[in-house]
């Protein structure tokens, strides 16, 4: 068999010829010290493109929206999100566990959260109700198939929020593949956030690592709780390194990720065992519905001729593009999967199970 076509995710992105001897040459320090160069120069870089105070790097982006949560929040509080947001579904109850916090999820139309949706649910100010500490937006939307919010919509939360003293945080894991679909910058989107998270380690393909961003004293506390987690890290300017040719370089391809999608669900669309509509695939992700199989047969059988995709639930297949599929590889999918889906009749139970 040849090379696996492997579209599970972006996080499956390998390191660039440049991010590698970047790393090997990498001037470090220890950073617990705050005294990693590679690391700081990285830090002021992000928070210098998103026009925010300050920055911190962040093993993965589950510790940046966790610290988030925690220094936004007390205990006993809730934490608005979007029904199918990462935060809630995706991050083990961290919210429970370390900040002693509900999730409040609320389901948006194609993972788009407006104010009157999340109105509905900020608790009233009676004391027999556990107050809203935090409403948070994720962009773009994961499990909603990649859907990039806009500047207007999220503005509009998080001005209200505010109004209403709530501060917004941003899980923006690929904020940069939602600023290329909109044609605009992250520093527009992130603009009003009182913190953001976004990471490296998916389009952008490096190996490691996420940013905290958002003011200068939370990002202060956020040392704080990173060490608390374990997440206090010594000559880290290793990977500092191939992260900053990630934030550099990168964003400048993820057209390419989006053309390559879009190709992808216009052949799925076409054929009867999925059901997708091409015109709401805006970024690297989609998400198919299946007919006639179950995820798990499916993906058995693609993964025999080659393929790999996720799972999203028992007639859901979620495909994702990155840098190392390129347009020829997408094509040659396609055939896979016609020639799986073709052949459904000899299918059995027993070589899938």
């Amino acid at each position: 068999m040849d090379r696996m076509i492997d579209l599970r995710s972006d996080t499956v992105t390998t390191p660039t010829e440049e991010m590698r001897r970047a790393m090997a040459s990498a001037e470090v320090g220890d950073d617990v010290y705050g005294e990693d160069p590679t690391v700081n120069r990285l830090q002021e870089r992000a928070a210098e493109i998103f026009q925010k105070e300050a920055g911190l790097f962040m093993p993965s982006g589950t510790m940046g929206n966790q610290v988030a949560v925690k220094l936004q929040t007390k205990p006993g509080q809730e934490v608005v999100v979007e029904e199918r947001g990462h935060i809630y579904n995706y991050e083990m109850a961290t919210m429970a566990a370390l900040s002693g916090c509900l999730a409040r999820p609320v389901r948006g139309q194609d993972g788009h959260l407006t104010w009157s949706q999340i109105e509905a649910v900020l608790s009233p100010s009676v004391y027999y109700r556990a107050r809203t500490g935090l409403i948070t937006l994720e962009n773009t939307h994961n499990m909603a198939g990649g859907t990039a919010l806009t500047r207007a919509e999220m503005k509009d939360v998080v001005d209200r929020a505010h109004e209403r003293g709530l501060p917004v945080h941003l899980d923006g894991a690929r904020i940069f593949n939602a600023a290329t679909a909109l044609n605009t910058s992250v520093a527009e989107l992130a603009a009003g956030f009182d913190s953001v998270m976004f990471c490296f380690s998916k389009g952008l393909s490096a190996p490691v690592g996420s940013m905290l961003l958002g003011k200068k004293d939370l990002i202060q506390e956020a040392w704080r709780v990173r060490k608390m987690l374990g997440g206090g890290m010594r000559q880290v300017g290793v990977l500092a390194a191939a992260a900053m040719i990630a934030l550099e370089k990168m964003p400048c391809r993820l057209y390419e990720d989006h053309e390559n999608a879009k190709r992808l669900a216009r052949a799925l669309s076409q054929m009867e065992s999925f059901s997708i509509d091409p015109a709401k695939v805006e970024t690297n992700i989609l998400v198919v519905d299946v007919k006639g199989w179950t995820s798990g047969e499916l993906l058995a059988r693609l993964k025999e001729r080659g393929v790999l995709a996720g799972s999203t639930g028992p007639s859901q297949v979620r495909f994702v593009t990155h840098k190392d599929v390129k347009t020829a590889d997408i094509d040659k999918a396609v055939e896979i999967i016609a020639g799986c889906v073709g052949s459904r009749s000899g299918l059995t139970r027993s070589n899938t199970d």
